[in-house]
């Protein structure tokens, strides 16, 4: 169930790969019938403005502890074998990637909605804070756009 915060640009396929190496070898071949990806990307606009950058902060510790807590909860919710949360800080550009998050299990359904439920509550409560860069200037925005 690691956590990883990232500075800098990060491939999320290369990512999923080298953990389900892991993982296989840690728990065996077999053990999963299902893995699902959500991988966050910037996009170039934001409630009908522009955004040409954007800058992620946040807490180091506290916001690890807090990713992990929302992935202890999804394993206590669904029968899942073993999660992974990547999260990109620092200053990203549209078409970067953000987030992602990847759950195994051995059924589909259990890793859909596990996944779901980590992406969702990680945008309500993890401590990260955006800052968008439009032709007005930088922008800290207050809540996050609808799923």
């Amino acid at each position: 169930m690691p956590v990883y915060i990232k500075e800098g640009v990060f491939e999320p396929f290369k990512e999923v790969q080298q953990y389900q190496q892991q993982l296989e070898a840690d728990i065996g071949k077999g053990r999963y019938g299902a893995s699902t990806v959500f991988v966050g990307s910037m996009r170039d606009f934001n409630e009908e403005h522009d955004v040409s950058a954007m800058t992620l902060e946040y807490y180091p510790g506290m916001t690890e502890s807090a990713l992990e807590a929302i992935s202890n909860e999804a394993k206590q919710k669904w029968p899942v074998l073993d999660t992974l949360i990547v999260h990109r800080v620092g200053d990203i550009l549209p078409n970067d990637s953000i987030v992602l998050v990847a759950v195994w299990s051995a059924h589909r359904a259990a890793a859909y909605d596990a996944n779901r439920y980590i992406m969702e509550a990680l945008k309500s409560r993890a401590p990260f804070w955006k800052k968008e860069t439009t032709v007005k200037g930088g922008k800290w925005v207050e809540k996050n756009t609808l799923a």
